[in-house]
């Protein structure tokens, strides 16, 4: 996998260096930086129709430069989600024990009941709501 990502990198690499060098031998109509290289060299190697040529070239190399980008993209994406030793060892771990209630009773008060306990069990699997209760006196001894 790693092979086959670095060659397309390469090509991807060449790619890109080719198309910036047609882009910048590209005449403009403004004749700006194409002028520099010498127009006359381009009418030489491809003739007279030169923008065409050149044109055509680049559209085919952004085409190819795309489905490159395209392919290196979903090759990285499926790179990630292979599994590391990291999440291996996570997957393996025991969980955790479920943790303590905060409420801890005094030592010297019962535990009250909760209202949902008073209920019948076909009212809880209904869904209703007891009605609110006084709060209960603890029986702890008067001195």
């Amino acid at each position: 996998m790693n092979i086959f990502i670095s060659l397309i990198l390469v090509i991807w690499t060449i790619v890109a260096l080719l198309m910036i060098l047609l882009i910048l031998m590209q005449r403009p109509k403004s004749e700006g930086l194409g002028a520099a290289f010498g127009g006359g060299v381009t009418e030489n190697i491809f003739g007279a129709q030169t923008t065409t040529v050149l044109t055509k070239i680049t559209g085919w190399l952004a085409g190819i430069f795309f489905v490159l980008t395209f392919t290196l993209s979903v090759l990285y994406a499926h790179k990630g989600r292979s599994e590391s030793a990291l999440s291996r060892e996570l997957k393996n771990a025991p969980a955790p024990p479920p943790a303590a209630t905060a409420t801890a009773a005094p030592n010297n008060a019962a535990p009250a009941a909760s209202p949902a306990a008073s209920l019948k069990p076909s009212d809880q699997a209904v869904g209703v709501v007891p009605p609110a209760s006084a709060p209960t006196a603890s029986a702890s001894p008067k001195p």
